[in-house]
């Protein structure tokens, strides 16, 4: 009966943070740049229900049953998000399709093979430095430009050019006068090249980040490595424009009322065991 009940509020425990991830994702709907995440359930080992005497010619395996169910971690979904158009020369907006040789990926991303093996699509993201001088990455590009001409994030961080340094605009130029160029290069009113190249780095498994707040992602043990864009990738920077996020209003809304549903369905399983107990101890307990 205890097993019972542990159950019931491990799947409480489990719908609460998956309630959590939703309005989390619900919450920065307005965020540039913010991608959905996912809470990933799993059950517990299962547990075999032998007779007694298991080992032997008499053993007979009677079922299984699993003890529960815990959310195990949280994916980030790392689908395009429609572009915003500002007319803002500080912000920015990725779009990206980078291809595979030989894969064909699905809405959600990846590619599964005939063996089960699943590759994710690799995806594009700006750089930054923080303020402890660490490699960061986002997708939100809404930045600004500082009285020193420092391109910045909107959380202070430094937006890194292709030389790997933190990008500084020539003196007296202002965004509204530059020009981005395919290939990432800024140029004056004149199309003269003022040296200055955003850095898009290439993941290549995007779930190998992980979310670091303020939009910023970083590699899991700060080991990974990203590359530069290859010419010819299908990448594209837009100036004047913002990434939005790419929650879907409608699925949250129906995942939060899963979510709740199942809460009340675990709760109802409880308070069963409990009336249970209860008559257990005070009424058959007496007899």
């Amino acid at each position: 009966m205890l097993r019972g009940l542990y159950t019931a509020a491990s799947g409480m425990i489990s719908q609460q943070r998956r309630h959590d991830t939703v309005t989390n994702n619900i919450s920065n709907i307005n965020t540039p740049g913010y991608k959905q995440t996912n809470a990933v359930t799993r059950s517990f080992p299962e547990m075999l229900l032998s007779l007694t005497g298991a080992g032997t010619e008499h053993a007979a395996v009677i079922g299984k049953l699993t003890s529960g169910v815990f959310a195990e971690e949280s994916l980030s979904i790392h689908l395009q998000g429609d572009l915003m158009q500002t007319n803002n020369a500080a912000d920015f907006a990725l779009i990206s399709n980078i291809d595979v040789d030989g894969l064909f990926f699905d809405e959600s991303g990846k590619y599964v093979s005939e063996d089960g093996e699943v590759t994710f699509q690799p995806q594009a993201f700006f750089t930054l430095q923080d303020q402890n001088g660490d490699v960061r990455y986002t997708r939100g590009g809404k930045f600004s430009l500082t009285e020193d001409g420092f391109l910045m994030s909107s959380d202070g961080s430094n937006v890194l050019g292709t030389n790997g340094e933190p990008i500084r605009m020539p003196a007296g130029i202002a965004l509204e006068r530059l020009q981005l160029m395919p290939d990432q290069r800024f140029v004056d009113a004149g199309g003269r090249d003022i040296g200055v190249q955003l850095l898009i780095s290439r993941i290549g498994n995007p779930n190998e980040l992980v979310r670091e707040g303020n939009g910023n992602f970083r590699f899991v043990n700060d080991d990974g490595e990203a590359q530069a864009i290859a010419p010819g990738e299908r990448v594209e920077v837009r100036q004047g424009y913002v990434e939005r996020s790419n929650v879907d209003a409608a699925q949250a809304a129906v995942d939060l009322m899963s979510a709740l549903r199942a809460y009340e369905a675990n709760q109802k399983v409880i308070q069963f065991y409990d009336q249970s107990l209860n008559k257990a101890v005070n009424e058959v307990g007496r007899v």
